[in-house]
């Protein structure tokens, strides 16, 4: 029923998916830490 290559694509936008939601969330991350550095460093 499954093909190697529909196997392999589907494997392929799973991780597509993953790298780009954990690249969201390190540029979420990011910007949280230098709100928080700056808040620090002003105060």
């Amino acid at each position: 029923m499954f093909d190697k290559s529909v196997q392999k694509s589907c494997w392929g936008v799973t991780a597509w998916a993953v790298t780009g939601i954990a690249a969201v969330l390190f540029i979420i991350w990011m910007s949280g830490a230098d709100r928080a550095i700056a808040l620090a460093s002003s105060g």
